[in-house]
């Protein structure tokens, strides 16, 4: 998602008290925020609202427990393209990007060109995923399949009050 403002703004500590906050409970009301931070619900509100404008806030979303949902395998492929142009890779990410197993996707440097986070539901679901989708993308050169035993964090964004 692409931030509606380019500049940073500077956050002081009730800031990142709400931010805590809501990266703990993105549901929480505005009256329960500005209790939990110390605040009156009308500025409490102005800042969330100042924040979300700012991009600092992107969106609020539903954690979902993959296991529940079947999918009990988290599989992290390590993918190498034959070709490094802006076309293969802008192709590659669009064709990742639509893959519904894929939670997770980053362009990086090193030995492999892409990391993406796959949940599937086991090993026959990775080798449809493998051959239908990934082997699929034109450019591929080869993969490296990691399969995760236990995750042992597990979060979307940086704590605001610890990382500072």
């Amino acid at each position: 998602m692409t931030r509606k403002s380019q500049k940073s703004p500077a956050l002081d500590p009730i800031d990142r008290k709400i931010l805590a906050a809501l990266r703990e409970d993105g549901r929480l009301t505005t009256q329960a925020l500005a209790e939990k931070v110390g605040l009156s619900p009308s500025p409490c509100w102005t800042r969330v609202k100042r924040l979300e404008e700012a991009g600092v806030i992107e969106k609020y979303v539903a954690l979902l427990d993959h296991q529940a949902l079947g999918y009990n395998n988290v599989v992290f492929v390590e993918i190498t393209l034959d070709k490094h142009d802006d076309k293969a890779l802008d192709q590659f990410a669009e064709a990742l990007v639509k893959a519904p197993e894929v939670v997770e996707a980053h362009l990086v440097t090193g030995e492999y060109d892409y990391l993406a986070k796959v949940v599937v539901s086991g090993t026959d679901h990775y080798e449809r995923f493998l051959r239908g989708t990934i082997y699929r993308i034109p450019g591929v050169r080869q993969t490296r399949t990691t399969f995760g035993l236990r995750a042992l964090k597990r979060t979307l964004s940086v704590d605001p009050l610890k990382a500072v």
